[in-house]
């Protein structure tokens, strides 16, 4: 109901009333990206590795990230770590990563935020075994969704990327599912 004119309100009703002149109601706004330009995750992640024709590994552990976006814009700087441990043959099995590169994200409905990114880098592989070096050039790419259930700075995260790497002389590509925690600011 628009309210009529009268004392305090100018001739048009509350159609003439600039911006939110009711401070009282909010109405959500779907399809902006807020004014934050800093976005800082953590997370669990999963990561089925490929070491050797016929040896596999499900590595479990942590997942990081920093993001920079100028300006508050739709592309910003991505910077991930990642480490994963799993047992295998009676020994702990650990792959660390870090990488950089390019994210692009879109505003959705009812909180949610999509975003793509590609990073390339390295990534180091303990323990030593005698099929090559322990460390190798790596890259990920893929995307995921953030939703915040207030709008506010902390969202939630589900992400899944492709992980490539080269070790022992053979290329390895593998699925990395993560989901965690984003504070933005």
């Amino acid at each position: 109901m628009i309210p009529a004119p009268g004392p305090g309100l100018p001739a048009g009703g509350a159609a003439a009333l600039p911006g939110n002149a009711f401070p009282g109601v909010h109405q959500p706004v779907y399809g902006v990206l807020q004014d934050l330009n800093f976005q800082i995750y953590g997370g669990f992640t999963y990561l089925r590795f490929y070491e050797l024709p016929g040896i596999t590994g499900n590595l479990a552990g942590l997942n990081t990230s920093l993001v920079y976006y100028p300006r508050a814009g739709h592309w910003g700087a991505d910077g991930e770590f990642a480490v994963g441990f799993a047992s295998q043959n009676g020994s702990t099995t650990t792959l660390g990563m870090g990488m950089g590169g390019g994210r692009f994200r879109l505003a959705a409905a009812r909180g949610f935020e999509v975003w793509a990114h590609a990073l390339a880098g390295g990534a180091h592989f303990v323990p030593k075994t005698p099929y090559g070096s322990e460390t190798a050039f790596a890259f990920e790419a893929g995307g995921g969704a953030d939703w915040s259930p207030r709008g506010g700075p902390i969202a939630f995260r589900a992400q899944g990327d492709v992980l490539g790497t080269y070790f022992f002389g053979t290329h390895q590509y593998g699925p990395k599912i993560s989901v965690g925690v984003v504070y933005k600011f």
